[in-house]
């Protein structure tokens, strides 16, 4: 099969290095063009960035120059992804779907557009439908997204249940890992010995976000599942791996053993695609009264698995439990490359695997 010509934007932030990091022997994708900020632009890679990750740059795209983030310069790439800020992306994104890119972005900034589909592939491939209704506004060019990094995890944990049970009411409690903040992050004399209680917009994402992705697709537009769902977000001290306490109420109300049967069965949407980036179980369901913990557990699926756990009956809902997710990974960077490789086997790029 062909491999398809990627350009990142956003490539020297921390999103874009897990990217690259990612792309390193993707066996669908090649790493084409870099972008980023006017003052990288210009250089080779390795220099222009301050690789936060272990070990080094890859070494094939260290020797790439950064461009600006001009569509002129992504000319011959087949899918740009974007990890770029929420004030960057909106400025920028629109101008490469305008020039007929197709883009799948890491980014807030258009997540609430009504034809703008927000895809975690085991739960709603089927809302790329929403590309033609878009293309229709845009012309050739599309944009696809990734959820908020927090609303992955939750998605994933509420989907099987969702369709098992029907979820009406959630009250979810994130502790948020740094590195979802990126780079500029909260210093270490702000984290050490602290919890900080306020992470500016998450609430609101995750409230809205979610109904959408468990919603369907109509007239060119979402329809939001009719969940009633409350947020209260943490940042804490840990590197990677966003933890959730959920209490969520179900039209059917299961035993909590239902519930865990309804999550280790689930495949989703995607499942039977070959998708290289997707777990074999989208969801783990893990047993013992401590899991799942971010050190312990964050690296299920290679990061890309949601890890559940301490499934008991909620006085107040009637079940409740713990996730995980790798936000940097599952959240982030590992659930672009998901969607993007969803474009493909799906033949909305350059006409599919078989091109």
């Amino acid at each position: 099969m062909r491999r398809y010509r990627v350009g990142i934007l956003g490539a020297t932030g921390l999103v874009g290095q897990r990217l690259l990091e990612r792309l390193e022997g993707h066996p669908w994708f090649e790493t084409a063009a870099l972008g980023a900020s006017e003052r990288s632009a210009g250089r080779p890679y390795g220099e222009a960035v301050r690789w936060a990750l272990d070990g080094e740059p890859p070494p094939d795209p260290a020797g790439l120059p950064v461009h600006a983030c001009e569509p002129r310069a992504f000319e011959g790439c087949d899918l740009v992804l974007s990890g770029l800020d929420a004030e960057s992306g909106r400025r920028i994104e629109p101008r490469f779907v305008e020039a007929g890119h197709a883009v799948v972005s890491n980014c807030s900034a258009h997540r609430s557009l009504p034809d703008v589909p927000v895809v975690v592939p085991e739960v709603n491939a089927s809302h790329l439908d929403l590309i033609e209704a878009q293309r229709r506004r845009t012309g050739r060019g599309f944009l696809v997204t990734n959820p908020n990094c927090s609303v992955t995890g939750l998605v994933l944990a509420l989907a099987p249940l969702h369709r098992a049970f029907v979820a009406r009411r959630a009250v979810v409690v994130t502790l948020q890992a740094l590195s979802g903040a990126g780079l500029e992050g909260p210093r270490g004399l702000e984290i050490v010995d602290n919890v900080i209680p306020f992470i500016p917009g998450e609430e609101e994402k995750i409230e809205a976000e979610t109904g959408k992705i468990l919603g369907t697709v109509a007239g060119g537009a979402v329809r939001g599942a009719r969940l009633e769902i409350s947020a209260h977000c943490h940042r804490v001290g840990t590197i990677d791996g966003h933890l959730a306490a959920l209490s969520v109420e179900l039209e059917s109300g299961p035993a909590p053993a239902e519930a865990a049967e309804a999550l280790r069965a689930f495949r989703g949407e995607s499942e039977g695609l070959g998708l290289p980036s997707a777990p074999e179980r989208p969801v783990v369901v893990i047993e013992g009264p401590d899991r799942p913990q971010p050190r312990r557990d964050r690296l299920a699926g290679g990061g890309m698995s949601v890890v559940v756990g301490r499934i008991r009956p909620c006085p107040v809902l009637g079940l409740r439990l713990e996730l995980l997710a790798h936000n940097a990974v599952r959240g982030a960077a590992g659930g672009t490359l998901l969607n993007a490789e969803l474009l493909v086997a799906r033949g909305l790029v350059g006409g599919g695997r078989g091109a």
